[in-house]
């Protein structure tokens, strides 16, 4: 787990060893154990080590050999390097360490751009094939792994982080009207591959393009599952799907524990993080660390959820540890994750998992989390009304349900420079789920979730916040294969028991109903969703300062209608459209971006 950056000249010009230094450096908190840096004429890459497998020297980056010709850096984790080093040397390659790293060089020299077929796991790749000339930029299935770019003419530059690319400078920092759009549409969500800067964009994910030394290039999207019913499940019912599917997620975490440290899990006592708790006991994991959050109660709502992770903690007999924190540490935790954020991200609990996983990484380098199985198995209550809606109305449908704001109140909101003639933002949504390859209605909601909306909303936050400590999270929900046994499954069987069904079943085996059974819950943080107190003059101030009334994204009229009322009946929802808002500008001016 660690920190990338390059960059590629394709104008006869030397790349600038000090700007990917400096991009290097930006991300020194994802990567605090190493550095490194390579050059090779048109190309310079940097490296940022978190050491995770192979804790030796022979495990540092960027990697390089001379014998294959090929140089790499790499962030992330390949949980099948075993099997793969094993039948790469049956092939006749030697290794010199015994990283996963390694066995990325040698598959690539081995199978080509087919490379990434053969990846099980969470990675963003820069390899240089010397010979051919060629720069391999990859990214993994779910895009659990960021890659931001920057291009320019007759230059290209990547990173793990959009402040690495900033630190580098001459980029574009201009505002993307689309993405603002986007943004302020879906619950602070800008899909690869635009961020909300037009000069800067993102590698989608399960994408591979292959960048020549003359500055051609082409892109290719390696994996995409098909939402549908398969002819060889056909005889499968909810009893073969519980089996198939509690499988695919033993091996999917029992896949997350390979580590030369230890391996912890990040436990909120909801099913999902639960459920990974019981699994890991079931398997005869021993003296599992866990932790829990949980933060000042404000008006009746509880900031905790730790009456259902201490009922697990107990079941499972795991090193627990209780993470309490007060409102005031909310304020300075904020400026905090602002500049830990690799975009803007409205959610208030990006703050929380900040805290967490600046508790986390004191005890643990990688845990485990449950992020992503609301999406793979349609755990939210929008996902209920789609199982019996016809397949063309799902636009419809999701709209109503998830959309923040419609395009007409966007131009009430937005300054007139930023305002768009069109819906950029119904118009994607339309597009993703009208695609084939999707059977009904919520399979193709659930697409659109996991495949566009995922990556840049709860994976984002969890890779963001945990990196800023140098804390590798790994996700099994989003196991590949888990995704698409998930993919094939009858809708029903997914919003069956108010959403999970399939996925609760498999928790009986292991989980004391109270656990399975309890009302939904979110990470509670009750001053930030309120927006109240210090951290709404953090907001205000914000939203009033002088770089923000220069830029105008939003306009005055509006700002002063969001600060002039929060005590109305609609408080909660303001109150988030006030942090979502707020949010954005301290992004940009924390990054001193005009």
């Amino acid at each position: 787990m660690c920190g990338i950056s390059g960059e590629a000249r394709f104008d006869g010009r030397s790349p600038d060893a000090a700007a990917v230094t400096r991009m290097t450096e930006a991300m020194r908190s994802r990567g605090p154990d190493d550095e490194g840096l390579f050059a090779d004429g048109w190309v310079t890459l940097g490296h940022r080590r978190l050491t995770i497998i192979d804790l030796s020297d022979a495990g540092g980056q960027p990697m390089v050999r001379d014998d294959l010709g090929l140089a790499l850096v790499f962030n992330g984790c390949i949980y099948n390097y075993p099997e793969l080093r094993e039948e790469l040397r049956n092939a006749g390659y030697a290794f010199h360490s015994t990283s996963d790293t390694e066995v990325i060089l040698v598959a690539y020299a081995h199978w080509g751009e087919r490379f990434v077929d053969h990846l099980v796991g969470m990675f963003a790749i820069g390899l240089v094939d010397r010979p051919r000339r060629r720069l391999i930029l990859a990214r993994d299935r779910l895009g659990i792994k960021p890659l931001y770019l920057a291009e320019t003419p007759g230059r290209l530059r990547f990173a793990s982080t959009l402040p690495a690319l900033l630190r580098a400078g001459d980029v574009d920092t201009g505002i993307d009207p689309v993405a603002l759009h986007h943004y302020l549409s879906w619950h602070s969500i800008v899909p690869a591959p635009r961020t909300v800067l037009r000069g800067v964009r993102k590698l989608p994910p399960a994408t591979l393009r292959v960048i020549e030394a003359d500055g051609r290039s082409r892109e290719e999207v390696y994996w995409r599952p098909d939402y549908v019913r398969e002819p060889a499940d056909a005889g499968m019912d909810a009893a073969d799907w519980k089996a198939a599917i509690g499988d695919a997620l033993r091996a999917a975490v029992r896949r997350r524990q390979v580590a030369d440290v230890p391996v912890g899990v990040l436990l909120s006592g909801g099913l999902d993080s639960s459920l990974i708790v019981a699994l890991l006991a079931e398997a005869g994991q021993q003296h599992l660390r866990t932790f829990s959050i949980g933060f000042d109660s404000r008006d009746g709502e509880s900031g905790d959820e730790f009456h259902y992770s201490d009922l697990v903690a107990r079941a499972y007999d795991t090193d627990h540890q209780r993470i309490r924190l007060a409102d005031d540490d909310l304020v300075p935790a904020v400026r905090r994750a602002v500049l830990a954020m690799t975009e803007p991200m409205g959610s208030h609990d990006v703050v929380a998992f900040h805290l967490l996983s600046e508790q986390v990484a004191q005890h643990v380098k990688v845990a485990q989390s449950g992020q992503g199985a609301d999406e793979v198995f349609a755990g939210y209550g929008y996902h209920q009304p789609l199982v019996e809606a016809p397949r063309h109305s799902a636009a419809e449908t999701f709209a109503a349900a998830f959309f923040d704001r419609d395009h007409d109140e966007l131009r009430g909101i937005v300054g007139p420079a930023y305002a768009l003639e069109h819906d950029a933002s119904r118009e994607l949504l339309t597009e993703h789920l009208a695609a084939p390859g999707a059977q009904t209605a919520l399979d193709a909601v659930l697409r659109l979730d996991t495949h566009l909306m995922l990556p840049d909303d709860p994976v984002k936050r969890v890779d963001s916040m945990s990196m800023a400590w140098g804390l590798e999270v790994r996700t099994p929900f989003l196991d590949q294969d888990l995704v698409t046994l998930a993919a094939h499954c009858p809708p029903e069987h997914k919003v069956a028991q108010n959403g999970k069904g399939v996925l609760k079943e498999v928790a009986r085996e292991v989980l004391p109903a109270e656990v399975i059974d309890r009302r939904k819950g979110y990470f509670p943080v009750p001053a930030l969703r309120n927006v109240d107190g210090p951290v709404r003059h953090l907001v205000a101030e914000a939203l009033q300062a002088p770089a923000a009334r220069e830029r105008g994204l939003f306009r005055p009229e509006y700002v002063a209608q969001l600060l002039a009322e929060p005590d109305r009946a609609e408080a909660a929802a303001g109150s988030n459209k006030l942090w979502q808002l707020g949010l954005l500008e301290l992004w940009l001016q924390t990054h001193d971006i005009r």
